[in-house]
């Protein structure tokens, strides 16, 4: 075997009497790779390998100190964070939409962050307080309805 210069980022193998193969990724060439399985739609979504439904996410929620608070993040356009009283309803519409997972990222003031992550074992910081309150407003997991 030899190997022709190619264009695409794949090189291009060819057996002595010039008969392409195409390598795997794995060092494995394969002389012909089937496709009856990507002949229809059908054929295609019966052995399709990641199926994404909506039990698949995790909505990121933004959360501060703070009452009656909506700020918008300047650096992701669309997202705000939210204080505590907002974010327990914002999580009542992240439910409705069939949402059953969040991501808590808090915004923990300059003078509380040093380099050990100390306020995060704080047990009455802020994560350790929206977590209270979210299991006591919402105690039934979205998914277990």
């Amino acid at each position: 075997m030899t190997l022709s210069p190619s264009p695409s980022p794949s090189a291009d193998i060819t057996t002595s009497d010039d008969q392409p193969l195409t390598d795997t990724g794995l060092g494995l060439p394969v002389v012909h790779r089937p496709r009856r399985l990507r002949r229809t739609e059908g054929l295609r979504r019966l052995v399709r390998e990641t199926r994404l439904t909506v039990d698949d996410l995790i909505y990121p929620m933004f959360v501060m100190e703070g009452s009656g608070q909506q700020q918008a993040v300047s650096s992701m356009p669309g997202c705000f964070r939210f204080s505590l009283d907002l974010l327990l309803q914002e999580i009542q519409a992240v439910q409705a939409l069939g949402l059953g997972s969040i991501a808590l990222f808090p915004l923990i003031p300059d003078h509380q962050k040093d380099n050990a992550g100390t306020e995060s074992y704080n047990p009455s910081g802020l994560i350790p307080q929206a977590v209270r309150a979210i299991k006591q407003a919402f105690p039934t997991p979205a998914g277990d309805h």
